[in-house]
């Protein structure tokens, strides 16, 4: 069962141990998924704010093409 993040610096820090995030961009706002060998985890977060946190991301970045 996916665990949805709230705190933007605890998901960064925790992509140092992620196999890879997806990310998934909606209309009003862009879904981060992070894979880590034991759980999923995600955040929704602002289309303008996401950039910057894909940037800062220490996994493989995998857009989901839809």
């Amino acid at each position: 069962m996916p665990s949805e993040i709230t705190d933007i610096e605890k998901f960064v820090a925790m992509s140092a141990k992620a196999k890879y995030c997806q990310v998934k961009r909606n209309k009003e706002n862009v879904k981060l998924k992070l894979r880590t060998s034991t759980q999923l985890y995600t955040i929704k977060i602002e289309s303008l704010q996401a950039e910057e946190v894909i940037k800062k991301l220490k996994c493989e970045i995998k857009e989901n093409e839809e």
